[in-house]
């Protein structure tokens, strides 16, 4: 089973500081952001993560290759805290695929459909950090209690936010589940059959990757994941894990990035 990051992505929102260095490798207290994405992606049941990548982000790889000069000069010099966290990240088990155009998200997802083969997998958004890593075996728990169904985690939010996000319709079956009757994408507050907002990340049965290779391009041209979703949902179950705000943390803007920042920061401080 393989956990997938999409991270192709321009990071506009963060020009001009991501012209050379990927969104994705921003700093959030101690590690890059992808870095927090990959650990809650291996301490699922994923037996690897898969980065779906740009070619022009060699930065993302270079992180994750072992570096066994700097790991021997880091401790050469007394450094080994350092040395340890370096050999670690080189060490994480990642492969690669490419998005060589941008597509959008389900045309991301569906260049890994070689690496996901005929199993359920994974997505994880790559702005989307969970650091506690408990979201996706919970998520896992779901779907095993429903027949291997997709689930998808959703968490409330504002009525002045809703317009902003991909907000599920269904009924709620347990205190943090809901069974999805359809997906809106950004409805006008009036119009939202709830306030419970898709958050990045996805357990998705093998049909949603064959769906894909059937999904006609949407507005701007992109291949949207949404639209799979929609097409499974005449076909399986889906669920929904209702999540607490306080477990998962938004970076993709640069006011979420420096909130996350300021909020994790001062949670390691507390534990130390």
């Amino acid at each position: 089973m393989k956990a997938l990051i999409p991270a192709a992505g321009l990071g506009t929102r963060f020009l001009p500081a991501t012209k050379a260095l990927p969104k994705e490798m921003l700093l959030v207290v101690d590690r890059p952001a992808i870095q927090y994405v990959v650990e809650e992606g291996l301490a699922s049941a994923a037996d690897e993560v898969v980065i779906i990548n740009s070619r022009s982000k060699k930065a993302i790889e270079d992180h994750f290759t072992p570096d066994p000069e700097l790991v021997a000069l880091l401790r050469e010099r007394g450094k080994d805290a350092y040395a340890d966290q370096v050999e670690r990240a080189g060490n994480l088990n990642v492969g690669y695929v490419y998005q060589d155009e941008a597509l959008g998200l389900g045309h991301a997802i569906r260049c890994a459909h070689e690496k996901t083969g005929s199993e359920p997998f994974y997505v994880l958004l790559g702005d989307v950090l969970v650091p506690d890593n408990r979201m996706l075996p919970r998520m896992q728990e779901v779907s095993d209690a429903h027949g291997g169904a997709s689930v998808i985690a959703v968490m409330p939010v504002p009525d002045d936010q809703v317009s902003r996000f991909g907000i599920i319709a269904g009924c709620e079956v347990a205190s943090d589940v809901w069974k999805v009757d359809s997906l809106v994408e950004k409805p006008a507050l009036e119009d939202a059959p709830s306030n419970l907002a898709v958050f990045g990340r996805y357990l998705l049965s093998p049909r949603v990757m064959e769906l894909l290779a059937d999904v006609e391009p949407g507005v701007g041209g992109e291949i949207q994941l949404t639209d799979a979703l929609d097409a499974v949902l005449r076909e399986e179950e889906m669920y929904a894990l209702v999540v607490d705000p306080k477990d998962g943390f938004d970076t993709g803007t640069v006011e979420s990035w420096l909130e996350t920042n300021n909020i994790l920061f001062e949670r390691s401080r507390s534990r130390e």
